[in-house]
């Protein structure tokens, strides 16, 4: 998905949102191998793991991201939020 072939929706999300890093305990191992395919990972919008997760709101906004590490009770939490 990454590169000059990505969609233009996958460019879009990735270009205006930022990686706010990985949690938890499989946040440790993901960190590692994050790490091995970019160096600068820490400072780029580009997913860095399957299962990133984006909410849209109802005007068509990005309303949130969620890296995969994070738990589905603050996903939920955060459409809630937004209905």
């Amino acid at each position: 998905m990454n590169g000059e072939n990505a969609i233009p929706l996958y460019k879009y999300l990735t270009e205006n949102t930022t990686f706010a890093g990985f949690s938890g305990p499989m946040g440790l191992m993901l960190k590692g191998v994050a790490k091995k395919m970019d160096k600068d990972y820490k400072n780029n919008g580009k997913i860095k793991w399957n299962f990133t997760k984006f909410l849209i709101d109802r005007n068509g906004e990005i309303a949130a991201r969620f890296e995969p590490t994070e738990s589905l009770e603050k996903v939920k939490e955060r459409v809630e939020e937004i209905l």
